[in-house]
């Protein structure tokens, strides 16, 4: 069956996803040998394999010049170009670290602040069925509606798109969302406003406001953190340098291997390069953790969650 139609409510223009594109990995981790032999679609080889197709043509190039053509002996000076990746190589396995760890941590920080918003919608919907009357099922259903919506326009928002079929039909009297403005809060105030209103009529107290209004809040500041995530990546600067280290690293490494190594230069250049590329390809896929990548967030499923879990509590 082919995939629902998604709207990019930031460019106008419409896409079909991939059908298993929302779908975060579910991997078993002692399974060592499937991890070995198998290539996933999120697996890096897949994006290097055209580079590594290259640089072995380039290696086995630099090998055959030195050896064959030019005919280098095993003293030439160009066999100490070898001495200067012993001496980055501690540099640049310093770096990558660093850049794993940090790409790492954003993605454990957006984890947290989903878990967040599911206590808080919790929480809420928890509240809400202790301080309502039991007689106002009109008020239990806006909820029950809204504060799942919240959740799935917030995840929505994050990928810069908006599905309607996601999203439950609003209450009566409930104007459309604005779709040019920011979804989540358009969200938030409608259920601030609802709980305002209760509290006018005599329906909530004022004390009852002020702790709906703690667990609202939170709501925001989710929001708030996933959106500083999203919009912050690593420095331009740095993710350059690391890129371009990279390369040269690699590009000059067969010049003083190829003596030592002969043509076993290829695929040792090819399995260095796919350790380094790898760990800075990953660092950028885990650095936005909110999209449709294999490794990013199950929003979708958290979401789901929350819609079941207000509608047993509501």
């Amino acid at each position: 069956m082919r995939p629902e139609l998604i709207f990019f409510y930031g460019t106008g223009s419409y896409f079909y996803p991939d059908a298993n594109s929302k779908l975060m990995i579910n991997y078993n981790p002692k399974d060592w040998f499937t991890f070995i032999f198998r290539i996933h679609k999120a697996d890096t080889v897949r994006k290097l394999f055209p580079m590594f197709i290259a640089l072995s043509i380039y290696s086995a190039i630099v090998a055959w010049l030195e050896l064959s053509f030019w005919k280098l002996s095993a003293n030439s000076e160009v066999k100490n170009i070898s001495l200067m990746h012993g001496l980055l190589g501690f540099v640049i396995s310093l770096l990558l670290v660093f850049r794993t760890n940090t790409a790492y941590d954003r993605w454990w920080e957006g984890r947290r602040q989903w878990g967040t918003l599911v206590n808080s919608c919790r929480n809420l919907a928890i509240k809400l069925q202790a301080m309502l009357p039991a007689g106002n099922t009109e008020a239990r259903a806006f909820f029950r509606v809204m504060i799942p919506n919240y959740a799935f326009g917030l995840k929505n928002h994050l990928r810069k798109l908006y599905k309607a079929e996601e999203m439950e039909a609003l209450p009566e009297g409930q104007p459309p969302l604005d779709l040019s403005k920011h979804v989540p809060n358009q969200l938030a105030t409608r259920i601030l406003q609802k709980i305002a209103d209760l509290q006018r009529e005599g329906q909530l107290t004022g004390d009852q406001l002020i702790v709906l209004n703690n667990e609202l809040q939170s709501f925001t500041e989710v929001c708030g953190a996933c959106e500083r995530i999203q919009s912050t990546p690593i420095p331009f600067s740095y993710s350059v340098f690391i890129k371009k280290f990279i390369f040269f690293y690699i590009m000059t490494m067969p010049f003083g291997y190829v003596f030592s190594l002969g043509y076993l230069i290829i695929p040792m250049v090819v399995f260095i390069f796919f350790v380094l590329a790898s760990l800075e390809l990953i660092a950028e896929e885990i650095e936005d953790p909110f999209g449709f990548d294999a490794n990013d967030l199950p929003t979708d499923t958290i979401s789901n969650n929350i819609r079941k879990h207000v509608g047993e509590l509501l």
